[in-house]
């Protein structure tokens, strides 16, 4: 009976329901992130205690984080609307001026990658993040007017993986700067158990941990793994997920002890291997495994150098010794 129930739960979710289903939406049921968390807590209160609109936030850090889902939170305690963009998308001055005149008093506009938002566009954004006004130009070239739009009160919430490129008049408008931090195995096992009963889907104690272990700190991949680790079980017909279906399943998605997956391995080899353990550039080392430099910057190198196994220096990326050591491979003199 209990292999059908299983069944039964893991129709009801394909991923995109999955990934709704089991984001938090008050601060009480968010994992991690103490610091952060408690004190958006404090600025929440005393935004509501003062009857204004809380101060423009900034959440930065490796993507998969939980910025997008704070920012969710964040305006689910203001007992406020959302409204999302992403900063490519906004292209032209009409498509901000769009989006700021549809907020209604107190809402929250959330903007991911708010580093990849043309300057131009920042320039607008300035007034209307300090005095809650739009001056927009319109018309064509020797006939076009300013026009002047009067906004609500309203929290901007930007995330970026690159606080680094915004630029510094943006940045210094954003009251509440807060940094996300990795997860630790601790908090990403609580993360995933939370999962597995969302979902209503048995996990054992050590399969958690195990699938903890291998999530690089981060909770996004942590449910990811746990979506892949369950369809696994979905066919072998189990009741639960136990610590052998898990380690059966990373092991054929090519996921390590340690997290890393085929390019964590083939960006470390290629330092060994074709750059004599570096040092190396970051676009030579892009070219020689067929990845954008951005991606290795935001995706891999964050988890690489937190766990040791890469250097930063002057001169380019290095291998570390515990590096050679996790590959299994001999450092030569």
């Amino acid at each position: 009976m209990k292999e059908e129930s299983i069944i039964k739960n893991y129709d009801l979710f394909d991923d995109k329901t999955l990934d709704n289903t089991i984001r938090p939406e008050s601060i009480a049921e968010y994992i991690g992130q103490n610091d952060v968390k408690e004190n958006i807590k404090v600025f929440v209160e005393a935004a509501k205690m003062r009857d204004e609109a809380l101060d423009h936030v900034l959440l930065y850090g490796p993507p998969g984080l939980g910025k997008t889902t704070l920012a969710f939170i964040i305006a689910h305690e203001l007992g406020t609307h959302i409204k999302t963009a992403s900063g490519p998308s906004i292209e032209k001055s009409g498509d901000l001026a769009a989006i700021l005149s549809s907020l209604e008093p107190g809402d929250v506009l959330f903007i991911d990658e708010i580093h990849r938002m043309p300057r131009y566009i920042e320039e607008i954004l300035y007034p209307a993040m300090e005095d809650f006004s739009l001056d927009i130009i319109v018309g064509s070239e020797g006939n076009s007017r300013n026009i002047k739009i009067d906004l609500p009160p309203f929290t901007l919430v930007g995330a970026t993986t690159r606080a680094g490129d915004l630029s510094a008049p943006l940045r210094d408008r954003f009251g509440i700067v807060s940094k996300l931090q990795f997860y630790t195995i601790e908090e990403l096992k609580e993360i995933i158990k939370r999962t597995a009963r969302v979902l209503k889907i048995e996990i054992e104690e050590d399969a958690a941990e195990e699938l903890a272990k291998r999530s690089r700190g981060t909770p996004r991949i942590a449910n990811r793994l746990f979506k892949r680790v369950r369809d696994f079980a979905m066919v072998e017909g189990m009741s639960s997920i136990d610590k052998e279906i898990t380690e059966q399943a990373l092991s054929k998605l090519k996921v390590d002890k340690m997290g890393l997956d085929n390019t964590d391995h083939e960006l470390l080899l290629a330092i060994i291997n074709k750059f004599n353990g570096g040092p190396v550039g970051i676009e030579a080392l892009g070219s020689s495994i067929g990845e954008e430099v951005t991606t290795i910057e935001d995706v891999y190198e964050p988890y690489l150098l937190q766990m040791g196994l890469l250097k930063r220096t002057s001169r380019g990326r290095v291998v570390t010794d515990k590096a050679y050591e996790v590959l299994g491979i001999k450092k030569e003199k």
